[in-house]
């Protein structure tokens, strides 16, 4: 086979090749939009909640455990569960799912 046939069969699938990249780059730049920058930015709305945790904030752990915050410490948390008898116990901040209210608000 000569060069020049070479060229002439590689000219024809180079255009394939480039059809075929277009619907790949669509595909995943949708894929970013719907799914990769939603996630990125729901990891950043609990990061600021993680962070502007304090005492006496009322929350809810992924366990389904309701509490308020009567102590941080670094990465955990003191959350005190009942009154009478006075429960408490000591949860990692990630275990937080969502804060509820902050007994400053009432």
């Amino acid at each position: 086979m000569t060069v020049a046939t070479f060229l002439q069969l590689g000219g024809g699938t180079a255009g394939g090749f480039g059809s075929f990249l277009i619907p790949l780059a669509l595909m995943f730049g949708i894929m970013y939009l719907m799914v990769i920058m939603p996630q990125q930015k729901q990891r950043k709305k609990t990061q600021e909640m993680l962070t502007a945790l304090k005492t006496g904030d009322k929350i809810l752990t992924t366990g389904g455990i309701y509490g308020s915050i009567s102590g941080i410490d670094g990465d955990s948390v003191i959350l005190k569960i009942s009154s009478e008898p006075q429960v408490k116990i000591r949860i990692s901040r990630a275990a937080i799912a969502q804060v509820e209210a902050s007994e400053d608000a009432k």
